[in-house]
């Protein structure tokens, strides 16, 4: 991070397609600086760095916001010797009591300020508030349009409530951490097991388990075999088949369920051609 010499500065909760037009701007020599402000719950802490090949630079919004504008720009400098471009968005704000903007980054910087304009789609723009209330009403689809790619949550395995291989379907049961979790209902979706490189095509429900025991769950449900997961899962979200629902009976959950894998695998193999 010594020889960066540009550097994108912002919350970068999600790291969607706004954030990625201004990493466009960085360069060979670029790092994202991230200002923690404890909210982010779409890619919190290290998940940013699965969607940039940048280096990450994390600073706590805590220790640097009683920071007046000069001050700012002597942090930066101190961790940046060669710093010599400043990317940030239309609407950013630095300083105590945020009262600072990029004209003033302009005035305080004696490098390059650029200044990345709204980035919209569909004629919406795109924010990482708006992200969060899509995945709030399911609309997953409009999330990962926003995202730039697919809603990925992750988490260690936990028990499940020791039903599902018996009576209903084997499930990778996970605890999703700090997290965002969408709307109570079921998905089709990809999962990671432990460390493996690749993605399954799965079907997951996100919920509480009104049927059966009323507990919270995010479980996972391999389609193309059943795959034995030690530690953790990533659940990566495609699109969104059903609300959640109480059934009278387990048999009637259980024929749901398997309309829910016939209606996953269809869409996911339409994605594949």
């Amino acid at each position: 991070m010594k020889n960066s010499t540009a550097i994108a500065i912002g919350g970068f909760d999600g790291m969607h397609i706004g954030h990625q037009h201004l990493f466009a701007e960085l360069g060979e020599n670029g790092t994202i600086v991230v200002i923690e402000t404890g909210y982010a719950n779409l890619t919190p802490k290290n998940e940013r760095e699965h969607f940039s090949h940048y280096p990450i630079l994390y600073l706590e919004l805590d220790e640097i916001r009683h920071l007046d504008g000069k001050a700012f720009i002597s942090l930066l400098e101190s961790k940046f010797p060669k710093l010599d471009k400043i990317v940030v968005g239309y609407d950013f704000h630095f300083g105590k009591d945020r009262k600072y903007s990029f004209e003033d980054l302009d005035t305080l910087f004696s490098g390059e300020v650029k200044v990345v304009a709204e980035v919209t789609h569909n004629g919406d723009s795109v924010h990482s508030h708006k992200i969060r209330a899509k995945l709030q009403i399911g609309d997953i689809k409009g999330a990962n349009d926003f995202l730039g790619h697919n809603y990925t949550i992750k988490g260690a395995l936990v028990s499940g409530q020791g039903i599902g291989k018996k009576e209903l379907v084997a499930t990778i049961n996970i605890e999703a951490t700090g997290f965002l979790t969408p709307k109570e209902g079921v998905y089709v979706t990809l999962t990671r097991i432990d460390d493996e490189e690749h993605y399954h095509p799965s079907v997951s429900f996100v919920g509480h388990r009104v049927t059966t025991d009323g507990s919270f769950a995010i479980e996972s449900h391999i389609l193309d075999g059943e795959v034995l997961c030690n530690t953790k899962a990533r659940i990566s979200f495609v699109s969104f088949i059903r609300d959640n629902k109480k059934f009278d009976s387990i048999a009637e959950l259980k024929k749901a369920i398997q309309s829910d894998i016939n209606i996953a695998s269809q869409k996911l193999k339409l994605l594949q051609l």
